[in-house]
């Protein structure tokens, strides 16, 4: 049936999907690929409009079988994109705030995890010399949607360094991980 006894339905928005690589970490967990591809629905945006309306298209197949997660990479991408300057801010706003409370909908009442990226930006009122001088887009918007947000950001070779950016129940911390080709593993030296 796939992890937490449920399939996944993965919302694309930037063509970041990548079947061999879920292929890859299936075989590392003695899965079947390709009944580990069968549970994932995958579907590709092409803009904001259409975004929203896959959170329909969700509705109606996880009313027919059992999902555990939704997977929104990147929640912001299109809308950024189709809302552009300072004039559609309001507009753009407002749009994202409508795709969240949908997808918290869906969460409520189908009992699936939702995991979403979003893009961050430089941010000029940073400090010059701030260990992070990146904000992410969206906002408050975004800020109010997430129960627990998580911070990626690239160290030496394969590492990575996740931080608890913000939780109701867990402290603010580091973890150091590494990807490789089987998926997310112990951080190199």
């Amino acid at each position: 049936d796939g992890g937490a006894e449920g399939k996944a339905i993965y919302i694309d928005t930037e063509g970041s999907f990548r079947p061999k690589r879920l292929q890859e970490i299936a075989e590392r967990f003695g899965l079947d690929p390709a009944i580990a591809l069968e549970n994932v629905a995958y579907a590709r945006a092409q803009n904001s409009e259409h975004q929203i309306e896959l959170l329909k298209m969700a509705a109606a197949i996880m009313a027919q079988d059992r999902y555990a997660l939704i997977v929104v990479d990147s929640a912001t991408a299109l809308f950024r994109t189709d809302y552009t300057g300072r004039g559609e801010l309001s507009e753009r706003q407002m749009q994202l705030g409508q795709f969240l409370r949908q997808l918290t909908r869906l969460s409520e009442e189908f009992g699936v995890a939702v995991f979403i990226t979003n893009q961050v930006v430089a941010d000029p009122g940073a400090m010059s010399f701030a260990k992070d001088s990146t904000k992410p887009i969206g906002g408050n918007i975004i800020a109010h949607a997430s129960t627990t947000r998580l911070r990626l950001r690239k160290a030496r070779g394969d590492n990575r360094i996740c931080t608890i950016f913000d939780s109701p129940t867990l402290p603010e911390s580091d973890c150091n991980f590494a990807i490789s080709s089987k998926g997310i593993c112990d951080a190199t030296e």
